[in-house]
């Protein structure tokens, strides 16, 4: 058996890509519960792989919402600059190109974009990350530094097992990849090896 060290990001994909489990989870993270006559249209873009690291799970809600959900085991600042490309990659991806160029105002769903953070390095239970405070100040000679034209917010979510309980009880599946991966840290810091951690936690969830 050979394992992806990377482990977290495949079954973080493959357990969202349900869309009635992304219903359950967007409604935990809203604290709210949406309505299952809802539709859910999933669509992640399949070459993300130019945006590096990006582990990306993009879907869209009824007419209103796109959410960009991305998990991340290290906190990256430059994240909302990461999303702006992507979520410019979505919209082309799902707009009739040819409408943009015309009279009429074409209507998009408006953006929502979250991280779901589990990593071991310390980090609140929320944050936000904004893309105005990434640009380069402008008050020099004379030039005044106004408020920007263009921003974007991330609000990160701390997932580790034992933070935001709230949330994490209202989606089961979320819960479960939380206490799955703290396990597999528990086993490692017995001495296990990675791929030995993720056996016994397999058979540790199977048995509760």
């Amino acid at each position: 058996m050979s394992v992806n060290t990377k482990y977290k990001d495949s079954l973080f994909s493959l357990l969202f890509s349900d869309p009635e489990i992304l219903r359950e989870l967007y409604s935990a993270l809203e604290g709210i519960n949406l309505p299952k006559g809802i539709p859910i249209k999933i669509n992640t873009l399949e070459n993300a792989l130019y945006m590096g690291q990006i582990n990306d799970i993009s879907f869209q809600i009824g007419d209103k919402l796109i959410v960009l959900l991305e998990h991340q085991s290290t906190i990256n600042p430059n994240l909302p600059f990461r999303l702006l490309m992507y979520v410019g990659k979505v919209y082309e991806k799902s707009t009739d190109k040819k409408g943009i160029y015309g009279t009429k105002l074409i209507p998009i769903p408006r953006p929502e974009f979250y991280v779901l953070y589990n990593g071991i390095a310390p980090y609140p239970d929320e944050g936000i990350f904004k893309l105005s405070d990434m640009f380069i100040k402008t008050d020099f000679h004379g030039l005044p530094d106004k408020i920007p034209a263009l921003d974007l917010e991330v609000k990160v979510i701390n997932i580790n097992h034992g933070r935001n309980e709230i949330i994490i009880k209202r989606c089961e599946t979320l819960r479960w990849y939380s206490a799955f991966v703290s396990k597999v840290r528990e086993y490692e810091k017995e001495g296990l090896n990675l791929e030995e951690s993720i056996k016994q936690s397999i058979k540790y969830w199977h048995r509760a």
